[in-house]
């Protein structure tokens, strides 16, 4: 198995309404999924880091390697974890995750079984002394991992991204990437991101989390990102959802707009932790970080066309290549 590049982040058993196409219901979903599946649209094999209760689907284990998503790093932990997630979505871009039993009543659907006892997941501000139960911990990663070409970490709480970003670092991975958790993208945490930044590779928040984090401080995207990278990043990426992603590169000081490449929109569920898979791939193979986020890009155009993980894997040979030709020329450097 090729341990070049490894993600760790959360899998969840995903209820999805949306407004075109079925409804998801309890299929493999979680940040994790949709980062790794990004990936694989370029290569042939990822390996994934997690934790999941022994509630949680056997058989999904099985789908994974089939899918070119090495297992092995999902550490099942004695007991049930809950790991549902709701989404609903008003629109094509709006979606609330409260009282699901009010949606499947709007759509004329039977309420599923599995939802019973559901419970919205906590939006509180996260908590610097815990992580989450399904967090992957440091003895959860195989010693292979610490020799990948790549890491990417996907949303999680800050304690753990404080924790696995530095153990990769110090083993000697090369490329360490960080999506943030929303729940530490504020202003009252911008000094332990002066921690959690020293030495990554690339840090690829939403233009919603790093406005949030830089609240009455400036409204300049730009001075954001050179803020954060001041803080030892290699690359901050904006990204901005339809409108595509702002580059901001440290070394060089140089800023690239890529625009959204124009797809199709059926469901944007997990788009923005696809673009982090291809970003990683890109950046693996040529430490470039607009080539990179190019990568990034069409995975996220791929994900929009359809709905769940693994859409994006039934790309038409060939069509990935010739997308990220014509995304190059519309990319402007500032």
């Amino acid at each position: 198995m090729d341990y070049s590049l490894v993600f760790a982040g959360q899998l969840r058993r995903q209820y999805l309404l949306h407004p075109e196409g079925r409804p998801q219901l309890d299929t493999p979903g979680g940040n994790l999924l949709y980062a790794a599946s990004g990936a694989r649209l370029w290569v042939d094999a990822v390996s994934l880091l997690a934790r999941v209760g022994e509630n949680y689907p056997h058989e999904w284990l099985k789908l994974f390697q089939q899918k070119g998503l090495d297992p092995r790093g999902i550490k099942i932990i004695p007991g049930p974890l809950d790991l549902r997630t709701f989404m609903a979505y008003t629109d094509s871009q709006d979606f609330q995750r409260s009282n699901p039993v009010s949606h499947f009543v709007r759509m004329g659907l039977p309420f599923p079984k599995g939802l019973l006892g559901y419970q919205q997941p906590s939006a509180d501000q996260d908590n610097r002394a815990r992580s989450n139960p399904d967090s992957p911990k440091l003895s959860d990663i195989p010693s292979e991992y610490y020799v990948a070409k790549a890491v990417h970490i996907a949303p999680l709480d800050l304690l753990t991204h404080s924790q696995l970003a530095p153990a990769f670092r110090h083993a000697g991975v090369p490329i360490v990437t960080i999506d943030p958790g929303p729940s530490y993208m504020n202003a009252s945490f911008i000094d332990d991101l002066r921690s959690l930044l020293q030495g990554i590779t690339a840090f690829l928040p939403s233009e919603e989390e790093i406005r949030n984090l830089f609240w009455g401080r400036t409204n300049d995207l730009w001075e954001m990102a050179a803020t954060l990278a001041s803080f030892g990043c290699d690359v901050i990426v904006i990204k901005r959802g339809g409108r595509g992603q702002f580059v901001y590169e440290r070394s060089s000081g140089r800023k690239w707009e890529v625009p959204g490449y124009p797809s199709r929109l059926v469901d944007p569920t997990g788009a923005g932790d696809a673009f982090c898979g291809g970003f990683l791939v890109g950046y693996a193979a040529t430490r470039d970080p607009l080539f990179a986020t190019m990568h990034g890009n069409i995975s996220a155009s791929f994900c929009i066309e359809g709905s769940g993980a693994f859409y994006l894997l039934d790309a038409m040979p060939g069509l990935a290549q010739a997308r990220l030709q014509s995304l190059a020329n519309l990319v402007h450097q500032l």
